[in-house]
């Protein structure tokens, strides 16, 4: 049951939604490369091969199957993205998820090197495949870590958006770099939102990037002053716009983004007090739930479960 009692907790595996993770988790836990690379043959979109590097990378388990791969087979892809994001993992893992105030120069130290390891193998995959999406997500990843700056990252981004121009993982991975905390501005990032939406089509996902800034905003304020921001003129209409073209959308297709579209708009609107709208999304997702951004509470699953049912009780 969940701490209110009405319903059961939240299910944040996303095996729940996506049975592919956990056999895929399975065989990376157990090195198997042939059932890996057989997903990743399989796995044809940038979205669908940034879900199953997702999967991937938070199984440490994998690394040793990955080197082995690498050192029998130095040029295979897509070992080397799996590997690099095996490094990735592990150097933001020593960084921690808090505010770089609270990073230790060892920390910073540790995390660096593990990114240049990935960046030393992901500079050789960009080279030889200039458009190869997931390691130029990657590589946005690594310059965010590495501090190098936001005319770097977004000439990576470029780089990418040249061949897959609508690469969702990509475009949160930059919306990030764009928000004040990490040296940009909000109004670089609400000028990139309302690039990547008004290149979409109707149906597709990229509405999702206006809540995820909104709810960005609202971390930086705080719970109570960031709640009055989302209740602010204009905000709630923007959201319930950007969901009207995305994920509900007749047109809308998510092979594996559809959680967490859903979770982030179940949240912003729950933040807003827009119980019935919160309610639509919480129904679609059915009992499962995303991390990201329930993450932003201090305990995801009992403020995902409070939120939740406040929406479908009122909503």
């Amino acid at each position: 049951m969940s701490s209110t009692g009405t319903a059961p907790a939240p299910v944040f595996d996303p095996a729940a939604a996506f049975p592919e993770a956990g056999v895929l988790r399975s065989a990376a836990e157990a090195g198997d490369w042939p059932t890996v690379s057989g997903f990743f043959a399989r796995f044809t979109s940038p979205d669908e091969r940034s879900f199953g590097v997702t999967t991937t990378m938070s199984v440490p388990a994998a690394e040793p199957m990955l080197r082995a791969v690498v050192e029998r087979e130095p040029r295979a892809e897509p070992a080397r993205v799996l590997l690099a994001a095996q490094y990735v993992q592990r150097g933001w893992t020593i960084r921690g998820t808090g505010p770089a105030a609270g990073v230790s120069r060892d920390q910073f130290a540790g995390m660096h090197e593990w990114l240049r390891q990935a960046e030393h193998l992901l500079i050789d995959v960009t080279a030889r495949e200039p458009a190869n999406a997931v390691a130029w997500w990657l590589r946005l990843i690594t310059a965010r870590g590495l501090g190098l700056g936001q005319s770097e990252a977004r000439r990576r981004y470029d780089r990418l958006a040249a061949h897959h121009p609508g690469f969702l993982a990509a475009q949160r991975n930059l919306l990030q770099q764009l928000s004040p905390k990490w040296g940009g501005s909000w109004d670089a990032a609400h000028a990139f939102v309302r690039e990547c939406t008004a290149a979409a089509r109707p149906g597709d996902p990229q509405g999702v990037l206006v809540p995820e800034l909104y709810l960005e905003r609202w971390l930086e304020l705080g719970p109570e002053a960031g709640g009055d921001f989302l209740r602010g003129p204009g905000i709630r209409e923007e959201i319930a716009a950007a969901a009207a073209t995305s994920v509900l959308h007749p047109a809308y297709r998510s092979r594996f983004g559809w959680v967490v579209a859903h979770s982030t708009f179940a949240m912003a609107f729950s933040l807003i007090g827009d119980l019935p709208r919160a309610a639509v999304h919480f129904r679609v997702l059915g009992g499962r739930a995303s991390e990201g951004p329930w993450h932003y509470f201090p305990d995801p699953v009992a403020a995902h479960a409070r939120h939740r049912d406040r929406a479908l009780a009122k909503g």
